[in-house]
């Protein structure tokens, strides 16, 4: 089983309450650096305490998704890579998809393709890739 673990520049928390709601998922930890029994570590400089150090987003497929705020000194922008969602019908993957570009950037329009009724791709308010399907052509 793979599951993914993303980071953020300090809107770790903003981010997984949003996703929370777009993709009806449910936070199941949001533990931040200043509630951490450990001591930041000085390598890698000043770390907010209300950032989050670790969270965790159950997602109705029972997969989950983990995040954190880097510290900001190791923060670094993703790249090479999407998350990807896909729904068994085109309107869901529509309703996603408008909701996840909203503040964010449209890549790649929604449309039919050969393989799915609909696909497209954006990149969220947070600076995260997603492509998004639904519907199997017919």
């Amino acid at each position: 089983m793979l599951d993914i673990y993303i980071f953020f520049d300090g809107r770790c928390a903003e981010a997984l309450r949003f996703y929370e709601q777009v993709l009806g998922a449910k936070v199941q930890a949001l533990m931040t650096y200043g509630q951490s029994p450990m001591p930041a570590d000085p390598s890698c400089g000043p770390i907010n305490p209300d950032h989050v150090m670790h969270g965790a987003l159950s997602l109705p497929d029972g997969r989950t998704l983990m995040a954190s705020d880097s510290p900001p000194a190791m923060y670094q922008q993703p790249g090479g890579f999407s998350l990807v969602l896909q729904y068994p019908t085109a309107v869901e993957a529509r309703r996603v998809f408008d909701k996840l570009a909203e503040g964010g950037n449209v890549t790649m329009p929604m449309a039919k393709t050969f393989w799915a009724e609909a696909f497209g791709m954006c990149t969220d308010r947070f600076g995260k890739p997603w492509m998004v399907s639904g519907g199997p052509l017919t």
